[in-house]
């Protein structure tokens, strides 16, 4: 007879045991929303204090002696009324004549935080939105197991922010000031900006690519005229896109408000000064015209010298400050002829 074979199943339960107690070394690299958000109220983390770090970081100026006069106000409202029509809008003048004290003064009441950036012949794109600022080399040996290495190399890359990325991220108004000095090709990341309200960033991969653009984001840029030496036109494109205000020199009334309250001169002194300028600004063609600053300067100048004064001083501290713009040696002496003249007209026989 066969045999019979039973056959009995048994389940083995193996239970593992460590052979040693090791110790996960690191941390997770990426923080959640939770605790982003906990480590800041635990460190005292506020918008005031990100709004101080963005001043200092920028050096945002800050306007002072602002004069405020039926002029200046039919002005000032203009350009708030279309910021906040939610349009972008491009303040346009002469040299000196307060287009940058302007747009400071209503980004300061906007009251939102200001970020300031300064256009000149060698901006780029980078100088906008920010870039890679410095390389981290991560080298990483893990000899935990024997006769087994497992090596690692990473490197990091670190992106830092500039003043165009963080007024989209944040809802800060930018003041871009000499907006016209900047080659056109430095401002092509402006386009998708101002209309489908999307800030691309070149360099950097994936989701971070793109940025959409805080409502409250506002831009304000300030250019000189084109017949200025260094000015280059903007693409016709970004021009369809901006509100252009052109702003000429203040009135009487304001130009001498202003450089009273800059100098703290007598009225007297400072209304001989501004006669005297506005002159000089009528006989001479349009680059050359000097604006409220020069008349700033000069009020400066008088201050300086004190009592001390005579006629050849006053006529070449005029020179001084209205020669800047000069060609040759024929220019100056034609520009020191007309100062000597408004000079008598405006001073008569002072001082002697």
């Amino acid at each position: 007879m066969p045999q019979t074979l039973l056959r009995k199943e048994c389940v083995v339960k193996m239970k593992y045991t460590p052979v040693h107690s090791r110790e996960v070394r690191g941390k997770r690299v990426h923080e959640t929303a939770e605790e982003r958000l906990s480590k800041q109220k635990s460190e005292g983390c506020t918008l005031e204090l990100l709004v101080e770090s963005a001043k200092t970081e920028f050096l945002v100026p800050t306007v002072e002696n602002f004069v405020e006069t039926e002029h200046v106000k039919k002005l000032k409202d203009r350009v708030k009324l279309w910021v906040k029509a939610g349009c972008p809008l491009q303040i346009v003048g002469p040299t000196g004549c307060g287009k940058t004290t302007l747009a400071m003064e209503v980004a300061k009441e906007l009251g939102r935080p200001t970020v300031w950036i300064n256009g000149d012949e060698q901006m780029t794109t980078t100088d906008l939105i920010g870039g890679y600022s410095e390389m981290e080399a991560q080298s990483v040996r893990d000899k935990y197991i024997h006769n087994v290495m497992i090596a690692r190399d990473k490197t990091k890359f670190s992106w830092v922010d500039n003043p165009l990325t963080i007024a989209c991220k944040y809802g800060y108004t930018l003041v871009y000031n000499g907006f016209s000095r900047s080659k056109p090709e430095a401002n092509n990341v402006l386009l998708s900006v101002l209309e489908e309200r999307i800030l691309e960033l070149p360099t950097m991969f994936g989701d971070k690519r793109y940025i959409k653009v805080h409502p409250d984001f506002t831009i304000i840029l300030t250019s000189n005229c084109i017949e200025y030496a260094g000015i280059h036109k903007p693409q016709d494109a970004l021009l369809d896109r901006i509100v252009d205000i052109y702003m000429d020199y203040y009135d009487y009334e304001t130009e001498l408000k202003i450089a009273q309250a800059h100098t703290h001169l007598p009225v007297g002194e400072v209304e001989k000064v501004v006669e005297a300028v506005r002159t000089i600004r009528e006989k001479m063609p349009e680059p050359y015209k000097p604006g409220t600053r020069a008349e700033i300067m000069i009020c400066q100048g008088l201050k300086a010298l004190g009592r001390d004064r005579s006629k050849e001083s006053i006529e070449q501290m005029y020179m001084d400050v209205l020669a800047t713009k000069i060609g040759d040696q024929k220019e100056l002496l034609k520009k020191s002829d007309l100062i000597q003249a408004v000079i008598k007209e405006s001073y008569g026989d002072f001082p002697e």
